[in-house]
């Protein structure tokens, strides 16, 4: 990344962007539809890209209202009949899931039908095809299986793929466990839980676990979906279903004939939206038939699980700086230790998330700003400021989490790390003991991007460097006595990938939030 970052006016347009994200909290979770049974419908749409192209797409949608919608915090949801990804179907282990599923797409676009890897899957109805039973134009087919096991898994169509998974037919399922282990609801994962019931946030996840074993504990979730699209293709499936509206299903000339090779994606998409629209709240009106965001948020020391798919035919190399992630499962199977009596997980420890086409992975991401060298806080014991001089009792493993740590906002500090000061003075040079230098705002111009501060928590502008305003201040994204967070860009691998049709920034980036315990992280509309 060290070729874009030095684009500093294109970072500070990113940092302004997760700075309205702060004030308006981030608006992701997993949303979805409950079941077991689902009514969904194949239908034709145009998506919206940030360049504003209106590109011609298929993708699955509700027929009918659904069951209902998770989380249960979430409002203003809705449910198209047509969207991309699909919407999500969330279930509990152990239940017959029963998916019905109408063709409405064009006539000329053929059969289409839906596979759900990882399941034993039986049809009623539709018509044969190669890998599965297929809705024929405005036909329906209805496929059951058995929730046998917890975790993430894709479904996709299973008719010409190259074609029907290219024009967005695929989505999410997430199966929960059928109980969660005793150790999610008690100790640490306990406190974080009175934490957000005194800051007054809402439960945003689905379940405590992400699975029936004792170490897949989690606080927060997210779903990310990774998709790419090459517009050609799109815009011939366009032309051709309007030349041939109106044909009959199956007669000469009802028929597409779309060259899906040479592949050139112009437009890289997590969960259907391309950077900076997938930093709007999810079932945003402005996307009609794109309702899920990708806008992970979090405090520090939570354990965070990311529930990631590739959906598309490319591996997309996906960077979560601040972290390594440790992989839990793959496609719902648990990597477990082959050795060790005790069954502990075996995941390995990953820098980036390589999505495989059609492959989901579960995996926890936690940060706690153990290691940095500096009180992140701002603490000072000759402070007269209350927030700059918060008591750390450390844990058993050395944070704040002891008693009613959970009513201070430095909750889960790292307390090795307790009044150690970044630097001495507001300018300057680093004081004794300080790991960095900060940057001089007498003559450096940092913009929106830096707050002025490197401190988490309200009055962390003040803390550092007084009531000296920072330039331009005036157009800061927090006021001196505001809350401040810290924003890490999450962003695919491949310079490409991160630009919209071969402008950046754009594509498959976003920005992981942090902030200090009082910020309520609010994920409904």
């Amino acid at each position: 990344m060290s070729r874009v970052i030095g684009m500093g006016r294109i970072l500070q347009l990113l940092a302004t962007a997760a700075a309205m994200l702060f004030a308006m909290g981030a608006r992701a979770a997993v949303p979805g539809i409950t079941g077991p049974a689902f009514n969904l419908t194949a239908q034709d749409a145009y998506i919206t890209q940030p360049d504003g192209k209106m590109v011609y797409s298929w993708g699955y949608g509700c027929n009918g209202a659904p069951a209902g919608y998770l989380p249960a915090a979430v409002g203003g949801t809705f449910c198209s009949t047509m969207q991309i990804p699909g919407p999500t179907l969330i279930v509990t282990q152990g239940q017959t899931v029963t998916v019905t599923l109408t063709n409405n797409l064009p006539a000329a676009a053929g059969n289409t039908s839906i596979l759900f890897p990882g399941f034993n899957v039986s049809t009623t109805g539709g018509v044969p095809g190669v890998l599965t039973q297929e809705a024929a134009p405005g036909g329906t087919v209805t496929y059951t299986f058995t929730a046998s096991s917890p975790g993430t898994r894709a479904y996709y169509s299973g008719t010409q793929g190259d074609l029907q998974i290219e024009m967005g037919l695929f989505g999410a399922v997430v199966v929960l466990p059928a109980s969660v282990p005793a150790n999610c609801t008690t100790g640490v994962q306990a406190t974080n839980v009175l934490a957000r019931q005194h800051w007054g946030e809402k439960e945003f996840r689905l379940a405590a676990a992400a699975y029936g074993h004792p170490k897949s504990c989690y606080d927060r979730e997210y779903l990310f979906q990774f998709s790419e699209m090459d517009p050609k293709i799109h815009s011939q499936a366009d032309a051709q279903v309007k030349v041939t509206a109106g044909c009959k299903a199956g007669t000469a000339g009802c028929s597409l004939t779309i060259a899906t090779e040479p592949y050139h994606p112009a437009y890289y998409m997590i969960n259907g939206r391309s950077m900076p629209d997938d930093m709007d709240p999810s079932y945003a009106p402005q996307y009609p038939h794109q309702p899920y965001n990708g806008n992970p948020h979090m405090h520090s020391g939570e354990l965070t699980l990311l529930r990631i798919i590739g959906q598309g035919r490319w591996q997309h190399p996906f960077h979560e700086h601040a972290n390594h992630v440790r992989v839990l499962a793959r496609d719902g199977n648990l990597i477990l230790s082959a050795t060790d009596p005790a069954n502990n997980l075996a995941g390995p420890l990953f820098f980036t998330t390589t999505t495989t086409p059609g492959q989901a992975m579960d995996g926890i991401f936690y940060f706690t700003g153990r290691g940095l060298n500096w009180d992140m806080y701002g603490h000072n014991s000759s402070s007269t400021d209350p927030l700059a001089t918060l008591s750390c009792t450390p844990d058993a493993n050395g944070y704040n989490t002891v008693g009613t740590a959970y009513t201070q906002v430095n909750y889960f500090e790292w307390c090795q790390d307790h009044d150690k000061p970044l630097e001495s003075k507001p300018f300057g040079n680093v004081g004794a003991g300080g790991p960095m230098t900060l940057p001089d705002p007498n003559i450096l111009k940092n913009g929106f991007w830096y707050a002025g501060s490197p401190y988490l928590g309200p009055d962390a502008n003040t803390r550092a460097v007084g009531n000296t305003p920072l330039p331009p201040f005036t157009k800061s994204g927090n006021s001196p006595t505001g809350e401040a967070g810290w924003a890490f860009m999450w962003h695919s691998h491949n310079e490409r990938e991160i630009t919209t049709n071969n402008v950046f920034p754009g594509g498959m980036l976003m920005m992981m939030l942090v902030d200090s315990r009082e910020f309520v992280i609010d994920e409904s509309l």
